[in-house]
């Protein structure tokens, strides 16, 4: 089913901060299946139970893969690196046991690469707009808002703090001509 399209220039408007993480891998040598199946197989697990589990529980707040070829890429979304971190150490979860086999198994033969980069962003250090599009990215993530006044362009989303001081001012010059 198609998600419905947004006929509206919009953005959202985080005020705290969140974290991106880029995580995939790379398959080396496509005909030694035998290797590369458990990866994908273990990374579809970890995905599937964060999605099962409460964001209060773990810090996740969703993701989507971006499959373009080789590498294969999951974009997740994080409440805090905190949450990242103590998920991927929690040896109750599908994380721990996953890199225990990967690296026992398959890590050093070089037939598989996994990767990993994780961004802390703090607000007024990410912008993004969306126009004629369904929820996508940030977007699925966080309340989508209209792009008007301070928030209208790249600048403006980028330097948050700066555009609501300047809208607050320019609407109290506004009211003292009036």
């Amino acid at each position: 089913m198609l998600k419905p399209i947004i006929k509206q220039r919009v953005t959202v408007d985080v005020e705290d901060e969140f974290v991106v993480l880029l995580i995939g891998m790379r398959i080396n040598y496509l005909w030694k299946i035998h290797k590369w199946l458990p990866v994908a197989l273990a990374m579809r697990k970890m995905v599937m139970q964060l999605g099962k589990m409460p964001d209060s529980a773990t810090g996740y707040l969703g993701g989507e893969y971006r499959t373009a070829g080789n590498p294969i890429i999951f974009v997740q979304y994080w409440r805090s690196y905190e949450a990242l971190e103590k998920y991927a150490s929690n040896a109750a979860l599908a994380h721990v046991s996953a890199w225990g086999r990967f690296f026992k198994k398959i890590a050093l033969g070089g037939d598989v690469g996994i990767y990993h980069e994780a961004y802390r962003i703090a607000p007024g250090n990410y912008e993004c707009v969306y126009l004629n599009m369904p929820e996508f990215g940030l977007g699925r993530i966080f309340p989508l808002v209209p792009a008007e006044r301070g928030l209208k362009t790249s600048r403006g989303r980028m330097n948050k703090k700066e555009a609501a001081e300047r809208h607050v001012a320019e609407a109290k010059q506004a009211e003292e001509s009036a």
